[in-house]
Order: C-alpha cells, then sequence, then structure tokens
C-alpha cells in the first residue's frame, strides 16, 4: 500500500504543472491511438495486462496455508508448572 501513496503523490505534484499535465494528456491521446491502430494485438495486450494480475491474486488466495511449526520444546514441558 506504500507505493500506491507515493504513486499517488508523485501524480499529484505532476498534474499541477501545465507541460507534465500536457505530456499526460498526450500520452493517453497516443495510447488510444496506438489502441485503435494495432487493434487485434493491443487488444490482447491489453486483455493480459487485466488477466494476469487477476489470476495472481486468486493463485495466493487459494495457496494452501502452511501447517504451523511444531514447538522443540513441547517435550520437555512438565505436566505441572513449577512456579504455581
Amino acid at each position: 500500500m506504500a507505493i500506491l501513496g507515493t504513486i499517488l503523490f508523485v501524480l499529484f505534484f505532476l498534474a499541477l504543472a501545465p507541460a507534465s499535465r500536457e505530456m499526460i494528456g498526450n500520452t493517453f491521446t497516443n495510447a488510444g491511438d496506438w489502441i485503435v491502430k494495432w487493434a487485434p494485438l493491443s487488444y490482447a495486450v491489453l486483455l493480459l495486462v487485466l488477466i494476469v494480475p487477476v489470476v495472481a491474486a486468486i493463485i495466493v488466495m487459494k495457496w494452501p496455508q502452511p501447517p504451523e511449526p511444531e514447538d522443540p520444546l513441547a517435550r520437555y514441558k512438565q505436566a505441572e508448572d513449577i512456579i504455581e
């Protein structure tokens, strides 16, 4: 989550300056033109960009939990606590 805050912080200050706003706008415009120009390939790339993180998140959520480690001192523990 810290990386998201850093990215938002940088984008906020980039949006303040008119030159950087123009650059960001041109980038999005050129990206739209690229999507139209390279239609079949660009749709496949966009589909991969959207699906891969979703599949990775599902794999991480469904991954089996590791077993609890065994307490190595449990066999030395007496039935009654000495202090009591």
